[in-house]
């Protein structure tokens, strides 16, 4: 009996020593699993986009093509090159921005659409993903970049989001570059307006359609070499808008969210829906709470939630180790990325 009793003993100490080496293992598995996934982080990552929408082939000419693409790729550049010295992901996501607000291609800045009363609202933030620290602007008729606005509400202010003419008085007490509205008035824009505008006589309903059928907002996001996430969005809104309407290009975790645990996002689309679902931040609590990869959370969020809801759009988003995703539900999206070695930009779905 004795013997018997030492025999199970034995055995079962045997198995916890078992058992207390697998954990072992499994547990220098998990660290050197972690180590490996933080080596293979890029110096820098970065992805834009430029809105989504009906962007088709058939209907856009060579010329027209090569001018989007040539802004992608130049914008691309102009972020890069302070990601690749060295630079933070907050001056590269401003630099890119800036950039693609002067392109008057694109629904931001010098590119934005007009109102039903015939000017230019622009909206745009910022969100800081080392502090979580987020600044925006909404409504803002006279701020030549918009985006370098939002950065002062984060950096310079106790506030998140100003709109309007305080925002504009603000910005022009930061030193910010003031512009006469007249600036951002450009012909195809204005004559979309009138398009609009003789719709709406014609059927007697209230458009706020765009007639070239897409969402114009730009974004950008990016990861720097100091392992931070930084993400903007800047947008001219919607043409024919009425009522001072504000889109989720400045609402932090609708149009814009960023946190160095998880994600960065921009999106563009419908901004009511992206309003209603709280789409940048739900990406980022995907990621969180089930552990999914960011784009399976895009996946979910705007391949899903949103085209149940009948919400269109897209998003641009980058992870901690610099993986990328551009998902779209529309049959377009201005958009492209860029790493150390790599490059690309895209337009239409089936762009390799």
């Amino acid at each position: 009996m004795k013997n018997r009793n030492f025999l199970v003993v034995f055995i079962l100490l045997g198995l916890l020593s078992s058992c207390s080496s697998q954990k072992q293992s499994n547990k220098l598995k998990t660290v050197v699993g972690e180590v490996e996934a933080k080596e293979e982080r890029p110096k820098y990552a970065m992805v834009i986009h430029a809105g989504a929408g009906t962007i088709l082939k058939e209907n856009m000419t060579e010329d027209n093509e090569y001018n989007y693409k040539r802004a992608l790729y130049a914008a691309l550049q102009a972020g890069e090159v302070i990601l690749e010295n060295g630079g933070t992901a907050l001056l590269a996501v401003e630099v890119t921005i800036k950039y693609l607000e002067d392109i008057p291609l694109f629904n931001a800045g010098k590119g934005a659409v007009f109102t039903n009363a015939g000017i230019n609202e622009m909206d745009a933030s910022i969100m800081d993903g080392n502090t979580l620290n987020a600044g925006a602007v909404g409504g803002v008729t006279n701020i030549k970049h918009p985006i370098s606005a939002a950065i002062k509400v984060m950096q310079n202010s106790d506030h998140v989001l100003l709109v309007g003419k305080g925002a504009e008085e603000f910005s022009a007490k930061q030193g910010l570059e003031i512009v006469d509205p007249e600036y951002f008035k450009t012909e195809h824009r204005w004559e979309a307006l009138q398009k609009i505008k003789a719709k709406e006589k014609g059927t007697g309903a209230i458009s706020s359609e765009n007639p070239d059928f897409k969402f114009g907002t730009v974004g950008c996001v990016a990861l720097d070499q100091f392992g931070n996430i930084v993400a903007g969005t800047s947008t001219g809104g919607m043409t024919n808008k009425r009522y001072n309407r504000i889109g989720d290009s400045p609402i932090i975790g609708a149009g814009t969210y960023a946190n160095n645990n998880t994600c960065g996002v921009s999106c563009t689309g419908h901004g009511e829906f992206f309003i209603r679902y709280a789409v940048a931040h739900d990406v980022s609590a995907i990621m969180e709470y089930t552990g999914a990869t960011v784009e399976e959370a895009a996946n979910k969020v705007i391949m899903e939630k949103l085209v149940k809801a009948k919400g269109s759009g897209g998003l641009v988003a980058l992870d901690k180790y610099g993986n990328i995703t551009m998902t779209f539900n529309t049959a377009g999206m201005y958009r492209g990325y860029v790493k150390p070695g790599e490059r690309y930009v895209g337009i239409y779905k089936d762009d390799q």
